[in-house]
């Protein structure tokens, strides 16, 4: 107590020394300072115990904060009104903060405890502006950073959807969830998720932008890896699981078996052909499943469903035999057939040549269609490899079975044209039968190199039947034999010997050709084309030809026109003889001699233009 009554009166006295000393120095300031002893005043203030001023330091550090800025310390609400809160900090004074802050805590009240920032150290008032608002983010983004160095599980409250995620309040900061970083299976349905609070793993943080990224499929997966090492571990072939449908694609069904997944092929989901797995199985279905094969890994899981079930042709009944009829209906048209299933997962196959009785090969599709019910006749039936082929054409009788009095030799008919070859044309005269025409049966007058020049596909041909070969299904035809040869009147008309005026249409080399008629082409020799004068005839001159050999068989016909003129000269030379064996009694005269002479002459020249 002497102690502290000694301070107190140091005090006293310092502070009367003090304001003496003021008021001095206010009413004759240059005598104040001439006269002032300051050792005396100094002496007054160091009367002051030391130990006592660093007690009341030590009560003023605890019992008033240090307001730095960017601190975040704890007040509490002392008073509030309508629209802010007062908060103590144990400051000077007490700070201010707007009610709307506080919105996410409706139930603010005096007493409570908050956590404030210094805002605005003095307003225009002198008043200490707090907020809240900004010491929970700072807060909040050290909670979300130590999370994020810790990889702790965070919880936080799905805000919205948003353009490739969700929005997640994490601490009070709005955090972007990706929608591939929602679960570990896709997502079809975003909404179902708003409005929930779920836990998440802090995945990425820039701080330079403040966005945060989090993730609840990292938290699944971690689940799912200790799940799929334990399945792993007890896979076998043949064993049954059940699982889950998680995607669905135009080859096969994903399943996921509980944080391993394995995939159906589209052949292993069902006994029956199917065009697409959405047909057997959907999305989120349950299942189950039996395991196929796995690499050595076991990443690679083969399943299969249809396994499960008894094979179709186990079931197929032993009253099906070869020769029986069946129903069905068309599930695929291939180039070489098509496949009827007539029971469930039970496929017979329909060659394209048991589907008609016409050896002209066609595709499949010009006898049936996809979806088709059709029937046919078992044809060969191996019930241990499962296989079956059938036939549509044994429904009706066989074409070829009376085919020789339908189609007797010599007999004509019309037929279509299906096909072409090199050496002749196919021609169809009922469905079944078919006849080929070799190319020089095509006609008794042209040349022809290819059938084509005559004729089109799906032309209509008279043709009469030439040979007839039942065993091996042949029909030979001609078509020229449907009508009269031209070549036998031509024989008449064009008979060696008979003359006719043509003009000279090519020169080949070792002659030239001349058009009698649309059927005749002459050859001329070059020796055979000398004119009377010793010139030789030219392309496009007309002149008369004399038929010198004529070959119906070969459709063969030379001519000449040298020979013409070469006849009149040789019946001049018999007609001089004539007349010189005629006058036996009458001397020979000069004259008589000159004609001699003149017709030896020709008839020498005539032998040498002849050799």
């Amino acid at each position: 107590m002497a102690e502290e009554k000694a301070t107190v009166e140091a005090t006293e006295t310092a502070a009367t020394t003090e304001v003496k000393v003021e008021t001095q120095a206010q009413q004759d300031p240059k005598e104040f300072l001439d006269n002032f002893d300051w050792e005396k005043y100094e002496e007054g203030i160091e009367r002051v115990d030391d130990s006592k001023l660093k007690e009341f330091e030590n009560l003023v550090e605890e019992n008033f904060v240090d307001t730095a800025d960017e601190e975040v310390v704890e007040g509490t609400v002392v008073h509030m009104t309508d629209r802010e809160a007062i908060i103590d900090i144990n400051a000077k004074s007490e700070g201010v903060i707007s009610l709307n802050e506080f919105r996410y805590n409706p139930d603010l009240k005096v007493g409570d405890k908050v956590e404030v920032l210094i805002d605005i150290r003095e307003d225009k008032t002198g008043q200490l502006v707090l907020s809240h608002r900004k010491a929970r983010t700072i807060k909040a983004w050290d909670r979300v950073n130590n999370a994020h160095d810790k990889e702790e599980i965070v919880q936080g409250y799905v805000k919205c959807r948003t353009k490739g995620g969700m929005i997640v309040d994490v601490f009070g900061i709005e955090a972007f969830l990706p929608g591939s970083q929602i679960d570990v299976k896709p997502i079809r349905d975003y909404d179902q998720y708003v409005g929930k609070t779920m836990e998440f793993k802090v995945v990425k943080i820039n701080h330079e932008f403040k966005n945060v990224v989090v993730s609840h499929k990292a938290l699944i997966e971690a689940d799912i890896e200790e799940q799929k090492k334990e399945i792993i571990g007890q896979l076998e072939k043949g064993q049954v699981l059940e699982g889950v449908v998680k995607n669905i694609t135009s080859y096969g069904v994903f399943i996921d078996l509980g944080g391993v997944d394995g995939l159906i092929h589209i052949t292993d989901l069902s006994w029956s052909r199917i065009n697409h797995p959405n047909e057997v199985v959907e999305l989120d279905q349950k299942l189950n499943v039996v395991i196929l094969d796995f690499d050595d890994n076991k990443s690679r899981i083969q399943l299969g469903l249809k396994q499960l079930e008894k094979h179709p042709w186990d079931a197929l009944g032993d009253e099906i035999k070869v020769g029986d009829k069946v129903k069905g209906k068309v599930v695929v048209i291939a180039d070489y057939g098509a496949f009827i299933e007539v029971a469930d997962g039970v496929e017979g196959l329909i060659h394209v040549s048991e589907m008609s009785w016409s050896t002209h090969l066609r595709s499949a599709q010009d006898f049936v269609n996809v979806g088709d019910e059709v029937e046919a006749v078992v044809l060969t039936l191996d019930r241990e490899e499962r296989k079956m082929s059938l036939g549509i054409k044994q429904l009706t009788p066989d074409p070829w079975t009376d085919i020789t009095s339908k189609y007797p030799v010599g007999s004509k008919h019309k037929g279509i044209v299906r096909n072409f070859t090199n050496f002749g044309v196919f021609v169809e005269l009922e469905e079944g039968i078919d006849g080929l025409i070799y190319i020089s049966d095509l006609s008794w007058t042209k040349k022809i190199k290819h059938p084509s020049e005559f004729v089109a596909v799906g032309d209509t041909l008279e043709v009469e039947v030439l040979e007839l070969d039942v065993e091996g299904r042949k029909l030979s035809l001609g078509h020229k034999q449907t009508t009269a040869n031209p070549w036998d009147k031509y024989s008449e008309d064009f008979g060696e010997g008979t003359v006719h005026t043509a003009s000279i249409a090519e020169v080949v080399d070792k002659g030239a050709t001349i058009n009698f008629n649309e059927d005749i082409v002459g050859f001329v020799p070059s020796r055979h084309m000398e004119k009377e004068d010793g010139k030789k005839l030219v392309k496009g001159e007309t002149a008369e030809f004399k038929i010198i050999e004529f070959n119906k068989d070969f459709k063969r016909v030379v001519a000449s026109h040298t020979a013409i003129f070469r006849e009149q000269e040789e019946k001049n030379v018999k007609a001089a003889k004539s007349r010189s064996t005629s006058s036996d009694e009458a001397a020979p005269t000069l004259g008589d001699a000159n004609a001699q002479l003149q017709a030896l002459k020709d008839k020498m020249e005539a032998a040498a233009k002849k050799k």
